[in-house]
């Protein structure tokens, strides 16, 4: 009887979820997304607001734009909008990307951290809860969502 428990595995699970969105740097990243996407769009807003006013302009000159000049005027201003469309376009896909990188890495770190955090605490196994029910029930005693939390929102403050 005493062979068995000197045996038995050390166990713990953790809550994917909580513990990737409620990770200080996660929140970071995502703040640091929103202020370069409303930058983005400032900057689309205004250079389409340009565009519309000088098409305006032109029209305001001549209402039927039956001059050729102002048919002109129209047609190259129309090309220039179509040429800043596929830059915006270009931007917004790279910062998606940029994103979505930094996203890829943040929970790369996460997994590493919660091995060491295994490793060095004399885990067998720590498992992770998810929506598909990798984990469906664990005991309260278990759950080491808080703490790796925890552990992980102190070693970012420190980087």
């Amino acid at each position: 009887m005493l062979a068995s428990c000197k045996n038995e595995m050390k166990t713990g699970f953790i809550d994917n979820s909580k513990l990737i969105n409620d990770y200080q740097k996660k929140k970071d990243i995502e703040s640091d997304f929103d202020k370069k996407t409303t930058a983005f769009n400032k900057k689309v807003d205004s250079i389409r607001t340009l565009f519309q006013q000088e098409a305006a302009l032109i029209q305001s000159t001549d209402p039927n734009v039956a001059k050729k000049a102002s048919q002109e005027k129209m047609q190259m201003l129309g090309q220039q909008f179509q040429v800043y469309q596929q830059q915006w376009q270009s931007e917004e896909q790279q910062l998606a990307k940029e994103g979505q990188t930094k996203i890829d890495t943040l929970i790369k770190e996460v997994r590493t951290f919660v091995k060491d955090y295994g490793k060095k605490n004399g885990y067998s196994f720590i498992l992770g809860s998810n929506e598909a029910g990798s984990v469906l029930y664990g005991e309260e005693g278990k759950d080491l969502t808080n703490v790796i939390l925890e552990e992980l929102n102190k070693a970012y403050k420190k980087d």
